[in-house]
């Protein structure tokens, strides 16, 4: 089911591509992720399809139905995590997740790496530091995360221990920014 929804994801990846191209082509890019560039005046809805190692997340936030949400106005900061970090959860989690009878579920998931205001990395540094070595976000999905440092690297906590490590900040959105992160977070 997962390789059916990446592979329509890719359909409409290629079709919106041939349509806009142009656009694409007179627009200044600010970064690229997983090789495609994220044009800083396109939603995060309009960018993430592009990146190649986002496919997984891009067919599960259709698959919650948060396409519109995520090209909504925000601001939002978005942690995205990568296909690789989808992999780590066990055999079958992803394809028993996209499920229609599961989707509630999934949104909550995918709504918990999201959080309600658009912050670089430079900003959560600075909470950190003002709040100790530690500052709590609350999600989009209503839970908390909590933003830390290690080393240099900025880290993400889950309510339930998890932590993901931000492999890419500051990719910079119209609604926001995504912090692209190496480990699923759980709710």
């Amino acid at each position: 089911m997962i390789q059916s929804l990446i592979r329509h994801a890719a359909i409409a990846t290629v079709l919106a591509g041939s349509i806009s191209g142009a656009a694409f082509a007179q627009t200044a890019k600010s970064v690229e992720v997983g090789g495609a560039p994220m044009y800083a005046n396109k939603t995060i809805a309009e960018n993430a399809p592009n990146a190649s190692n986002l496919t997984t997340l891009v067919a599960a936030v259709k698959a919650a139905g948060l396409v519109e949400t995520l090209g909504g106005k925000g601001p939002f900061t978005v942690f995205a995590p990568t296909n690789a970090a989808f992999e780590k959860l066990p055999a079958g989690t992803v394809d028993t997740l996209v499920k229609p009878e599961n989707k509630a579920m999934l949104t909550k998931i995918l709504t918990y790496h999201v959080v309600p205001a658009a912050a670089t990395s430079e900003a959560a540094m600075k909470m950190i530091k003002d709040d100790g070595g530690k500052h709590v976000v609350k999600t989009v999905e209503g839970e908390e995360l909590t933003l830390a440092m290690k080393g240099d690297k900025l880290t993400v906590t889950d309510a339930k221990g998890g932590v993901a490590t931000v492999t890419q900040a500051d990719v910079m959105q119209s609604n926001g920014v995504v912090h692209v992160i190496d480990t699923v977070l759980m709710p």
